[in-house]
């Protein structure tokens, strides 16, 4: 990775921003707001409505009726997110694209900032930033851009198989249109990790960037977010980390070193999220992360965390046990957050 200034947008390109959006209609007026104004771009807004049975496609309608860069697509039935996804992406033809979740935000300029990036380096496939939870009244933004972080695709992938982690949570990127072509859109058969999928995808063609210090994207928090609706459950969430990697490879055979790498982070992560789950007595979701674990990297269980997973476990976790296997987790999660709002891996 290498670190450069920032340099100002000399050109004026045009993004797509695709709003998927299923009964999100009360959300949709801010987001379409926060994707059309970006300074120096030529910006259009698609709206794909899902078959909302709230009223969301009248909104759509309403705000395309307000604004001639919007536009409306609707579906007569529901497909899914992925199908919503990919239909949007169809029918734009901007230089860059952006996918924007109905319930999402992206930041004053922060289109300009990513795209400012993309235009000084060619070579980039895509650009993030950080994004910024919230719930109810979304924050003040920081917009001061500190430095681009640059990756060769190869070291970005690298990073991302040796943690296993998704660096991106996805209102953030932008990403080349050639390259999207190029990749086919989001891969229906991973409903869950589709967005994981493309970013590693997206790597394998080209170089990765990172804004550093501004806000990119503000992710609201709500009940009904997918990730907390649809597969909530870590061990849902790792099984299907594990199914993405697994196409990227098949993919691309001849990786056996990053397979490796990968396999052997999941595995690591799965064995601590099992003495997790079995220290707070649940038994099922420690045996399918363990499970999990030796079928993705056998040699795991030679590690010491998968001895201590399996030792007497047939008895009750000691209560000192269990808040040292509590904290321990905090303490990582939170190293870990540290290092991914610095450098964003």
């Amino acid at each position: 990775m290498r670190i450069t200034r920032p340099a100002p947008l000399r050109t004026r390109p045009t993004v797509s921003v695709v709003v998927p959006c299923y009964n999100y209609g009360h959300f949709l007026p801010d987001a379409v707001s926060s994707a059309l104004d970006h300074t120096g771009l030529d910006v259009e807004v698609l709206v794909v409505d899902d078959a909302s049975t709230d009223g969301s496609a009248d909104v759509a309608r309403r705000l395309a009726s307000q604004d001639p860069r919007v536009r409306v697509l609707g579906h007569r039935h529901n497909k899914g997110h992925i199908a919503t996804y990919n239909d949007g992406l169809a029918e734009v033809r901007g230089d860059y694209v952006v996918l924007l979740s109905a319930d999402d935000l992206l930041t004053p300029d922060s289109l300009t900032r990513s795209v400012a990036l993309l235009e000084r380096h060619p070579s980039v496939a895509l650009a993030y930033g950080l994004p910024v939870s919230f719930t109810g009244v979304p924050p003040t933004p920081v917009t001061r851009v500190t430095g681009w972080s640059l990756w060769s695709g190869e070291t970005w992938l690298r990073r991302v198989c040796a943690t296993a982690r998704n660096p991106i949570v996805n209102p953030e990127v932008v990403l080349r249109r050639s390259v999207m072509d190029e990749i086919g859109g989001y891969d229906a058969r991973h409903p869950f990790a589709a967005d994981l999928l493309l970013w590693m995808q997206a790597a394998q063609r080209g170089d990765v960037g990172r804004v550093n210090g501004a806000h990119q994207a503000l992710y609201r928090v709500h009940g009904q977010n997918m990730t907390t609706t649809d597969f909530a459950g870590v061990l849902t969430n790792q099984r299907n980390v594990r199914a993405a990697f697994e196409e990227l490879f098949a993919a691309s055979p001849g990786r056996a070193d990053l397979e490796q790498a990968a396999c052997r982070a999941i595995a690591t992560e799965a064995v601590r999220e099992a003495r997790l789950a079995r220290a707070s007595d649940d038994a099922a979701t420690a045996a399918g992360l363990s499970e999990l674990a030796l079928t993705a990297y056998p040699p795991i269980a030679g590690t010491r965390g998968w001895r201590a997973l399996h030792r007497d476990s047939s008895a009750p976790v000691a209560g000192l046990e269990q808040r040292v296997l509590t904290r321990s987790h905090a303490l990582r999660w939170s190293a870990r957050s540290r290092r991914w709002r610095l450098v964003g891996t």
